[in-house]
C-alpha cells in the first residue's frame, strides 16, 4: 500500500493551522502560504524536487510544536525559554517524517526564528544561517507581518521596498532578496485564501512512501504528539491508542502492512479534535448538549480531512469510525454493526478502553480490571464487539496502570536499547528516540544507532 505523503502533509498542516489561529491569533492558511513561498524561492535557486519538498514541508510544519509551546506556558516554563522550546520541539517533530535519505533537514526549523541582526533565540549571525533555513524564516516572518493574502497588487512595489529595508529583522539579506525577486503579482494571487489550497496541491512535489516503511508510522507518531499536547489531560491518549492498536494487531497475527496501516489509523483518529476548543476538552464536569454537539464534530473533521488523501479510504474509515456503535447509534455517521469491519470495531474498543483507563478532568486513572468492567457492560448491551473485548482483557492485563511501549523501533533498535539498560553516570540522550550514549563527550560525526539521526539531535542528560 502506497501512502501519499504530500497529501498527508497538507492535511496535517490544516490541523496546525487551527492551532496557530487558536493560540496565536494567526491568520488562516499561514502555514500553506509559507510553504508556497518556500517552493517559489527554492525553484528560483534551482533546488530539485526532493529539496523543494523538504523545505516546503518544513514550512508547513514550522509551528508544529505550538501545542507543546502552549502547554509549557500553562505549566510554568519561563517565557524567555518558550521560543527556544518551540523551535527545538518543532525540529524534533519534522525529523520523524520520511524525507529522502539524501536530504538533511537539520536546523531547518530549529533556526527558523533566527534573524540577520543576530536577535533570534539562538543569536546566530547571518553567515551562520543556512539558505534553506533562511528561506523558511523569510517566508514565515514576511507573511506573518504583512498578511500577504490581503495585499493588493498595486501595493507590491512599496511592500518590496519595506521588506528590503527591514531585511535583517525578518531573515538574512540573501534570502530576502530572493523573496522579493519571486514575489510578483502572479505569486501574490496564488496566496489568496481562495487559491492557496489549489496552489499547494499543484506545487508541492509528489511524494509516496510504502506503508510498510517504519518511517511512515513515525510520521503518524508526529501528528499524534501534536494532538495529545492539545490538552494536558490527553498527553498520552493518541500515542497509547496507537501502541495498543499495534499490540492487538500482533495478537491477531496481522502482517506488517496491516499492522502499520492500523497504527497509522490510530495515530490519526483524533486529528479532528485539534479544532475542539480547549475549554471543552478540559471541562471538569459533564458536557451540556451544545458542548457535546461541538465535541462530536471532531469525528466529522477527521473523516473530511482524511478524505482528501487519495487511496486512503480504508485507513480513513478505521480512524473515523471509533465512535460508531454496533446498534447504529454512534457518531458521526450512525453506522451499524453490519457496516463496521473488524478493525473499525477494534478501534472503537481501544478508544473506549484508553479513555476509561487514563485520568481525565472528570475521573481519575483506573485499573485494567475497573476498565474492563465498563467495556463488558457495553458489550453486554450490544454497543461494542464482545469478542474483541474478551481479547483485550487478555492482552491488556499486563499493562494495567502503566504505559504500553511504542513499537516505533525495529528489532535491531530494540536490541540496542536492551544492551543499554544499565545506568551510566554521564551521557547524551537522543531527542528523537531516547537512546542513551554513555560518556563525557559525543563525536561530531556520531550517528544514533537506533534512529540514525546525527549528534545534533543529542543533548546532555542525566541517566534515565
Amino acid at each position: 500500500m502506497k501512502i501519499a505523503m504530500d497529501k498527508i502533509c497538507l492535511v496535517f498542516s490544516k490541523a496546525f493551522d487551527v492551532i496557530e489561529k487558536e493560540q496565536l491569533g494567526a491568520s488562516e492558511n499561514h502555514s500553506m502560504r509559507v510553504a508556497a513561498l518556500c517552493i517559489a524561492m527554492g525553484k528560483k535557486l534551482g533546488y530539485n524536487d526532493d529539496m523543494l519538498s523538504a523545505i516546503a514541508v518544513c514550512g508547513l510544519f514550522h509551528d508544529s510544536a505550538l501545542t507543546e509551546y502552549h502547554l509549557s506556558q500553562k505549566t510554568g516554563v519561563l517565557q524567555e525559554k518558550n521560543m527556544v522550546l518551540h523551535c527545538e520541539k518543532g525540529q524534533s517533530h519534522v525529523s520523524w517524517l520520511p524525507f529522502k535519505l539524501n536530504i538533511d533537514i537539520d536546523k531547518f526549523i530549529l533556526h527558523h526564528h533566527e534573524r540577520g541582526d543576530g536577535l533570534g533565540p539562538f543569536h546566530l549571525k547571518e553567515n551562520e544561517i543556512s539558505m534553506e533555513t533562511a528561506i523558511i524564516a523569510a517566508a514565515d516572518a514576511v507573511d506573518a507581518t504583512y498578511h500577504l493574502q490581503y495585499v493588493k497588487a498595486e501595493k507590491l512595489p512599496e511592500l518590496r521596498e519595506k521588506i528590503l529595508l527591514y531585511a535583517s529583522t525578518y531573515s538574512t539579506l540573501a534570502s530576502i532578496k530572493v523573496l522579493i525577486e519571486v514575489l510578483d503579482e502572479n505569486l501574490l494571487e496564488t496566496l489568496r485564501d481562495e487559491n492557496i489550497t489549489q496552489t499547494m496541491d499543484r506545487e508541492l512535489p509528489r511524494w509516496e512512501e510504502d506503508v510498510r516503511d517504519f518511517r511512515v508510522i513515525r510520521a503518524g507518531g508526529f501528528i499524534a504528539r501534536a494532538i495529545d499536547y492539545k490538552s494536558e489531560f490527553t498527553r498520552m491518549h493518541t500515542s497509547q491508542i496507537s501502541n495498543r492498536a499495534w499490540v492487538m494487531a500482533e495478537h491477531y497475527g496481522y502482517d506488517l502492512e496491516e499492522k502499520h496501516a492500523l497504527f497509522l489509523a490510530a495515530s490519526l483518529h483524533d486529528i479532528g479534535k485539534i479544532a475542539t476548543p480547549i475549554g471543552i476538552l478540559e471541562k471538569p464536569g459533564k458536557l451540556d448538549d451544545d458542548e457535546f454537539i461541538i465535541i462530536k464534530q471532531h469525528v466529522k473533521n477527521t473523516l473530511d480531512w482524511l478524505g482528501e488523501i487519495p487511496d486512503f479510504e480504508l485507513i480513513r474509515n478505521w480512524a473515523a469510525n471509533h465512535h460508531e456503535k454496533l446498534g447504529g447509534f454512534g457518531y458521526s455517521r450512525g453506522i451499524n454493526g453490519n457496516e463496521l469491519d473488524f478493525n473499525s470495531r477494534l478501534m472503537a474498543c481501544i478508544d473506549i478502553y484508553q479513555a476509561v483507563i487514563e485520568p481525565r478532568p472528570y475521573h481519575g486513572a483506573r485499573t485494567h480490571e475497573q476498565t474492563m468492567e465498563i467495556l463488558y457492560d457495553m458489550a453486554s448491551k450490544g454497543q461494542i464487539d464482545e469478542k474483541i473485548v474478551k481479547d483485550m482483557d487478555i492482552v491488556m492485563a499486563k499493562y494495567s496502570m502503566q504505559q504500553v511501549p511504542s513499537p516505533i523501533q525495529d528489532d535491531e533498535a530494540c536490541a540496542i536499547f536492551k544492551a543499554h539498560e544499565k545506568t551510566p553516570v554521564n551521557g547524551y540522550r537522543c531527542n528523537i528516540c531516547g537512546y542513551f550514549h554513555e560518556g563525557d563527550g559525543l563525536p561530531e560525526d556520531f550517528i544514533c544507532p537506533v534512529c540514525k539521526h546525527s549528534a545534533n539531535y543529542f543533548t546532555r542528560a542525566n541517566p534515565a
